[in-house]
């Protein structure tokens, strides 16, 4: 990918919970795409209803813009606390707009009357409008892109609020209109309007879009963020696609009503974040058991204990490595973008069907609440096709074959009966404890693993020159940060390497970490977790583990600085 600094800009908002940045984020990043941009958006917030200190930061570009960056061209401050809150991010070049009402005196300040505004305009909880009205003037976009995006968002509201918004927001465009002829353009860039067609999605969103691709109609899952997003998505979308949804009374029973959709035929996930996937552990285990398949979405937040639950980190690849007593197979894919999130879905139920394993989908708060643009996503034809089998009088619901993978009947589909028990078991279910049937069905369960090792659908990504000196490899949400750092700093001796599926790791990304001279591994924890697995799995120890662990995502900058130190002679 290529960079450019002058044809983008970047704007934060900054105010307490309750003020509506939500909505204003909104407003501004719709209005942004449909006037032609790429558009990228994130968002970091307190673990509170009301008050504390929240921001959102909008980046909009001529090229695309997928990662997270420190810099900071327009702050919109909506109350006092939110300055100092931002102060090491603002630069003497940030423009600072807010009302001097509400912020009181602030060197620098581009005065925004929004009270007096909202009021005029005919209530004050209209700010929001003149706010993202004086932000499209102030960047001398049209006024209809910001109208339209308008008409989208409160066309279900009535025409008396439509018109108040559009009204507010009118405003707005004409003070920002006023306000950018009196000083140099804040942006250089140029609108295209075929990116106005583009989707625009959160990475919650594309994870519940994609397990809809892969056929999921059941979930249960106990609300813990930022893992309820998925769960509210999917409720949101339940009627139309025949999706059942159960608000468990805990982890415990979510997990336990997943397997039993699966068992009964369904295709199931639960949702959740560590502290409540550690509930789920014993039934992980019985999946692993009983050869089910069951596709679980563990949303990363910073623990030890509650830690920091509206925050992100990386912090539960052990979790998900390890979890659940006795040995099984599992598969674990981590999505780096929103194009991945979709596909990382899909395939979970694909490839838990296709396996009879458990398989994670493993991401964290920046990758659910951030979003950007993209292109129409790869909607399948067909519905998947389920790999159940009619059962004859004799089935045996663990029958031996050559690669662990038994036929799977499902009750009243044929004549057999589907025995699964989560005490070991011999072929047709019933329980023993035979030194050489257990010895069996370890040993057939454990096959399984094979099949799950490199999948055509994960293939590794290679960012930079073919033989390098020194190769950055991250996983996760870390990918297009690493790649943008990567492609700003241009260094010709430094690659990155990247794969969605972190376990069991792809041969081919094996051999890439086992040639590369210097080995650099990125992640937003404390300890290492991916290099450790890495390390497990090839021999290969990282040269240099650059960590992130005080629940923030890694910054565009951050890396660049940090890759500038490590080639500078």
């Amino acid at each position: 990918m290529t960079y450019c600094h002058e044809n983008e800009v970047v704007i934060v908002l900054g105010g307490e919970a309750g003020q509506g940045i939500q909505t204003l984020e909104t407003i501004i990043t719709r209005m942004l795409k449909t006037a032609g941009l790429h558009v990228f958006a994130t968002k970091e917030y307190m673990s509170r209803v009301r008050g504390g200190s929240n921001s959102a930061t909008i980046r909009a570009a001529s090229g695309p813009v997928r990662a997270a960056v420190d810099r900071v061209d327009i702050c919109v401050l909506l109350d006092r606390d939110a300055h100092p809150w931002l102060a090491k991010r603002i630069t003497p070049t940030t423009l600072l707009i807010g009302d001097p009402a509400t912020l009181g005196e602030i060197e620098g300040l581009l005065a925004l009357p929004l009270a007096e505004l909202a009021l005029q305009a005919g209530d004050k909880i209209l700010a929001n409008g003149i706010a993202g009205g004086f932000v499209s003037g102030l960047l001398s976009l049209p006024p209809a892109p910001l109208e339209t995006t308008l008409r989208e968002l409160f066309a279900d509201k009535g025409q008396e609020v439509l018109d108040q918004n559009l009204h507010a927001a009118r405003l707005g465009w004409e003070r920002g209109r006023t306000a950018a002829k009196d000083r140099e353009p804040v942006w250089h860039g140029a609108t295209n309007p075929d990116l106005s067609r583009r989707l625009f999605l959160t990475g919650t969103q594309a994870i519940g879009l994609g397990a809809i691709a892969g056929g999921c109609n059941f979930i249960a899952s106990y609300p813990m963020s930022p893992g309820t997003g998925v769960l509210q998505f999917l409720a949101q979308h339940a009627e139309r696609f025949g999706i059942v949804v159960e608000q468990a009374e805990d982890e415990i029973a979510a997990i336990n009503m997943g397997l039993g959709s699966w068992y009964a035929g369904g295709r199931a996930m639960v949702s959740t974040s560590g502290g409540g996937f550690a509930l789920m552990e014993e039934g992980l285990s019985l999946a692993g058991v009983i050869e089910s398949p069951m596709v679980i979405h563990l949303a990363q937040r910073p623990g030890p204990g509650t830690g920091l639950p509206t925050r992100t980190e990386q912090g539960d690849l052990d979790l998900a490595l390890y979890a659940g007593h006795g040995e099984f197979p599992r598969a674990i894919l981590a999505p780096g973008t929103m194009e991945e999130a979709f596909r990382c879905a899909e395939q979970a139920f694909i490839l838990a069907d296709a396996s009879q394993c458990p398989v994670f989908i493993l991401t964290d708060q920046h990758l659910l609440d951030s979003g950007h643009d993209l292109a129409a996503l790869p909607l399948p034809a067909t519905p998947p096709e389920p790999h159940i089998v009619a059962t004859e009088a004799d089935y045996q619901r663990y029958a031996a074959a050559e690669n662990g993978l038994s036929p799977r009947g499902i009750p009243g589909h044929g004549h057999g009966l589907v025995r699964v028990d989560s005490d070991e078991h011999d072929e047709s279910g019933f329980i023993t404890e035979r030194a050489e049937v257990r010895i069996a069905m370890m040993n057939k369960r454990l096959k399984k693993l094979a099949l799950l090792r490199d999948l055509p659908e994960f293939t590794p990504c290679w960012s930079g020159p073919k033989q390098p000196r020194r190769l950055i490899v991250g996983w996760g949400s870390t990918r297009a940060t690493v790649e943008e750092a990567l492609a700003r700093v241009a260094d010709p001796a430094t690659a990155c390497l990247y794969c969605a599926q972190v376990y069991p790791l792809p041969e081919a990304f094996k051999r890439h970490l086992l040639e590369a001279p210097r080995l650099i591994v990125i992640e937003n924890n404390a300890t290492g977790q991916f290099a450790r697995l890495i390390q497990r799995e090839t021999g290969r120890r990282a040269d240099v583990s650059w960590l992130r662990y005080d629940g923030r995502p890694f910054s565009v900058e951050d890396v660049a600085n940090r890759l500038r130190q490590e080639v500078k002679p």
